[in-house]
């Protein structure tokens, strides 16, 4: 039986260097953006409202009773403040509901702070503000990269300024920006760090999500699903293609020849071994097998104690060399069968006479 081979196909991908605009500012250690739905109360929306959601990737608590989350369209400079207040601490969220559309889709989970600003679904920029002041920058690619104030910026969709080589991908009614890493990724590359997926807001209340800044004592580890289709192996191989008795006159008993049969099975449930004969020609002959089991097997019941038992023409039922209740050996099961003959041969016409016999493993 043919074995199925798995081709495992290794693809090396070459990054050339690009020039990037200025990300916005070094990696936060603090708070970052970590999800943008802007789609909130639009038709086929899963949520009535736009929100923002902040993230804790640091290992401290973050005040945030001086904070905004500002917007700005994806070309504009004139943006809109939303005013935060209380902590997040360390890998906690933190969610801002903003403007709905309509009351279509579910309500958000209750937010930590409320605005009123209108996200654009096609694009837009969403600052994240150590102060109330609001910004002046997000015109042209970089504008907003020396602005100190700025803990974290992202440019979505058709954004012209964003952190990094691009914007965030776009999104739609119904899916969302969300940061890699469940909000631990940092790279100051909107394009690298978010990817489009179906909205997931986490406010306040939400289980904590911390982010492992340093390997803990004797390393670190991860664990990779390996799985494996094995196929059933079912094979069969006999020791000579060709048993020759030589020469022998009517009346001889020629003695037998060895014809071991060796079995590969997978199958937990074992196997049988049969065998069957056709008629000699130019006239038939008494042609009779012997044989002993591996260990692990049973010999079949025609042949126990060592007896020649008649080989059957078929379409006659074939006779039961052994069976086994459990898989091969790996190497196989060698059956050590002998072919001979159950009785002096015949009075019959010179001449040189064949038949075959076929073995057959059957799964059990």
């Amino acid at each position: 039986m043919p074995r199925v081979l798995p081709l495992l196909v290794l693809t090396l991908v070459i990054v050339t260097g690009a020039l990037v605009p200025p990300a916005a500012h070094a990696a936060s250690t603090d708070l970052v953006v970590s999800q943008v739905f802007a789609g909130g109360g639009n038709a086929g929306a899963p949520f009535t409202n736009d929100f923002v959601e902040l993230f804790n990737r640091g290992s401290t608590s973050a005040d945030l009773s001086t904070w905004t989350v500002q917007y700005t369209s994806a070309s504009g400079a004139t943006w809109q403040a939303t005013p935060l207040s209380g902590s997040v601490q360390p890998g906690h969220f933190y969610l801002v509901q903003l403007a709905s559309a309509a009351a279509i889709g579910s309500p958000l989970p209750t937010p930590d702070a409320v605005g009123t600003t209108n996200l654009a679904v096609s694009g837009g920029k969403v600052a994240l503000v150590r102060e109330n002041t609001l910004l002046t920058c997000g015109a042209s690619p970089g504008s907003c990269s020396g602005d100190t104030r700025i803990a974290d910026l992202i440019g979505y969709g058709s954004a012209v300024d964003y952190e990094g080589s691009g914007p965030a991908p776009a999104i739609s009614n119904s899916s969302a920006e969300l940061r890699a890493g469940s909000g631990c990724t940092d790279a100051d590359n909107n394009a690298a760090d978010f990817a489009s997926a179906s909205p997931a807001p986490r406010n306040s209340a939400s289980p904590a999500a911390p982010c492992t800044t340093e390997p803990p004592p004797g390393g670190v580890s991860q664990t990779a699903s390996v799985d494996i289709d094995i196929q059933p192996v079912l094979s069969i191989a006999l020791e000579r293609s060709t048993v020759s008795f030589g020469n022998a006159g009517a009346g001889d008993t020629p003695p037998s020849v060895s014809e071991h049969v060796t079995v590969v099975s997978n199958n937990a449930t074992g196997y049988a071994l049969t065998v069957h004969r056709s008629v000699f020609s130019p006239a038939d002959l008494p042609l009779g097998i012997l044989g002993t089991a591996p260990s692990g097997g049973q010999i079949g019941p025609q042949l126990t104690g060592g007896a020649t038992a008649p080989i059957p023409i078929a379409p006659a039922p074939d006779l039961l060399v052994g069976t086994t209740s459990s898989g091969s050996a790996a190497s196989g099961d060698v059956w050590l069968t002998s072919l001979g003959f159950t009785s002096p041969l015949p009075v019959v016409p010179a001449g040189h006479y064949t038949a075959t016999v076929t073995f057959t493993a059957i799964g059990r």
